[in-house]
């Protein structure tokens, strides 16, 4: 709508969710291949790689990519990307849109994780924890860009239950939380302490951006074991679709320190019986 072009650039193993829209620019094949036909002029490239941003150009309306790629596996760019990426959508006129719906709201150690990049999105999309519990989603941007969308045609781009009230206060209390009981000073240092105590010969790899998590094995079949492990003593973890050889650990912000010691004994209990 704001540029007139078609083309939309969006990355490999990207997740950007389940309806027609998203689940058109995500590049999990296997769990989209059911419910096509999806959006036409989708272009995927490889996530962090400089090359591929060449593909980028003036025919591309814009590009969505994961500040950090979920569920990918906690991959984490370089900070050259970033600024590159950003840089060639200046150059072209795309826009950039970043989606932290499972990177933002303090996960990385910033309220968003683009401001550790050194670029600020065209685009931003929040959800998930922005709601602190109850469902609601943000589409962020400038006043020019968002005006595009309130005409041509008449009402221009509606919703139902955008700007729920209940939701909205919820929304509005938890970045209040954040705030006050000063959370994004303390992910760095819980980050750490988990990284510190999960030690396993079986561990292959740690991805870690604040407390956003990846732990590799050699095999799906093994993570799924764990998985199961960890969940009957209490701990919820879970793998991810397009990279099932690690699990996930993504707690809470407000979690103290004994029960990142508790979790990661019975992490490490569930790897020992998986």
């Amino acid at each position: 709508r704001y540029t007139g072009r078609t083309e939309i650039v969006s990355f490999r193993k990207s997740y950007h969710g389940s309806t027609h829209g998203s689940m058109s620019v995500s590049g999990n094949e296997i769990k989209k291949q059911a419910f096509r036909p999806l959006l036409p002029d989708v272009r995927f490239i490889e996530f962090n790689v400089m090359k591929d941003i060449e593909q980028i150009t003036t025919s591309t309306a814009c590009v969505i990519v994961e500040t950090v790629q979920g569920d990918a596996g906690v991959r984490i760019p370089s900070q050259a990307y970033m600024k590159a990426l950003r840089a060639k959508c200046n150059e072209t006129g795309a826009l950039l849109i970043l989606d932290e719906i499972q990177c933002g709201m303090g996960r990385t150690g910033t309220l968003f994780a683009f401001e550790q990049f050194g670029i600020v999105p065209d685009i931003l999309t929040t959800a998930k924890a922005f709601g602190g519990g109850l469902p609601i989603g943000a589409f962020i941007s400038d006043r020019k860009i968002m005006r595009s969308l309130t005409h041509d045609p008449m009402l221009g781009h509606i919703t139902t239950f955008g700007g729920n009230p209940v939701c909205c206060a919820s929304a509005l209390a938890t970045l209040e939380v954040i705030e006050e009981e000063k959370l994004l000073e303390q992910v760095e240092a819980k980050g750490k302490l988990f990284e510190r105590l999960l030690k396993h010969p079986q561990i292959k790899e740690v991805r870690r951006i604040g407390l956003m998590f990846a732990i590799d094995f050699d095999s799906a079949e093994r993570v799924n074991k764990i998985v199961e492990q960890a969940k009957q003593r209490g701990i919820i973890t879970y793998w991810f679709l397009s990279h099932p050889y690690s699990f996930r650990i993504a707690p809470p912000l407000t979690i103290t320190e004994e029960q990142i010691k508790e979790s990661c004994a019975s992490i490490l209990l569930a790897i020992d019986n998986a």
